[in-house]
């Protein structure tokens, strides 16, 4: 055979071999579209044909000239190391001027590859620029770190920079909790609702209660009376999840509802933990979300105890 052919020939196969596994991804779990809803003075549905979605953050490990230098690439499951790591310039220069947002200059999250263990995370950063914190996880497997800042530069934008943590010890997968609207925590109960819209900026509204009573006086954290992580799972991107209001603006009740604005960057399944704070602690409820579908899953958030340095875990 002619050689062009056979490079043709074999390009066609690989083609049709790629688009047979691209349609079986796709045909696996399908996400039903929710029918357009009614619009809503406060929450239009700001959607149209052909409009670009979001980028979704934590996918690089470089972006717009900054990197993630994760210097602590493994753990052991069950024991407390520090996690150490520098955000670097183009010319390999630690970062050390960053601006504040949310009350703190940089927010590290951590997450396993299935979506059931988290941590928020806030580090200590010493003056060549190096992050650490002392950092325990329950169980082996695959994790993905994220840098969460915005360098403090003229013109910076706010960035989240992922990379991947390896934790060794017994493997054994886990799935994403059985769908329910409802997910406890701590003693709390907390009732999602609203969904995500690919493309289209919707309110998700949470309701926290105990004891079958609303929670009335949420104390504020992280400059809200919540604090919102929204990742996609297969791949983790990481959402920013912007909350409706903050404490003291003269409007906005410490409880029982913290609304947020979200919109995702395609159709899937993500995975929603909202962080609240309540007689001096936090916790931490963890929802399962369809893109464009109208019911919500949920499910026990794992807690865990506070890390050192000013950190949160969940």
């Amino acid at each position: 055979m002619h050689a062009g052919l056979k490079i043709t020939a074999f390009a066609a196969a690989l083609a049709a071999t790629f688009g047979t596994a691209y349609g079986v991804g796709q045909g696996v779990g399908p996400v039903v579209e929710e029918k357009t809803p009614a619009r809503h003075d406060a929450h239009a549905d700001d959607s149209t044909p052909g409009q670009e979605s979001p980028p979704a953050g934590g996918l690089q490990i470089s972006e717009s000239g900054y990197t993630l230098d994760l210097r602590t690439p493994r753990l052991t499951a069950g024991r407390t190391a520090d996690l150490r790591f520098a955000i670097r310039d183009d010319d390999g220069r630690a970062i050390t001027a960053y601006r504040r947002e949310h009350d703190k200059e940089l927010h590290l999250i951590v997450a396993s590859r299935d979506l059931n263990t988290y941590r928020h995370l806030h580090p200590t950063r010493a003056a060549d620029g190096t992050w650490s914190i002392p950092v325990s996880l329950p169980r082996a497997g695959d994790y993905r770190v994220f840098a969460d800042f915005t360098p403090e530069k003229k013109g910076a934008a706010n960035l989240t920079l992922g990379a991947d943590l390896a934790v060794s010890g017994t493997y054994a997968p886990r799935n994403l909790p059985t769908p329910n609207a409802t997910a406890t925590t701590g003693g709390y109960e907390v009732k999602l609702g609203g969904a995500l819209r690919p493309g289209a900026a919707r309110e998700l509204k949470l309701t926290v209660s105990r004891a079958g009573k609303p929670v009335t006086d949420l104390q504020p954290y992280l400059g809200a009376y919540g604090h919102l992580v929204a990742l996609r799972s297969g791949d983790l991107a990481y959402l920013h999840v912007h909350p409706g209001g903050e404490p003291g603006d003269g409007t906005t009740r410490p409880g029982p509802d913290i609304s947020f604005t979200a919109t995702a960057p395609s159709s899937g399944t993500y995975r929603l933990f909202l962080d609240f704070k309540h007689e001096g602690k936090v916790h931490t409820a963890a929802f399962t979300v369809r893109a464009g579908g109208a019911a919500a899953a949920g499910g026990t958030a794992e807690e865990a105890p506070h890390e050192s340095s000013g950190a949160h875990g969940h």
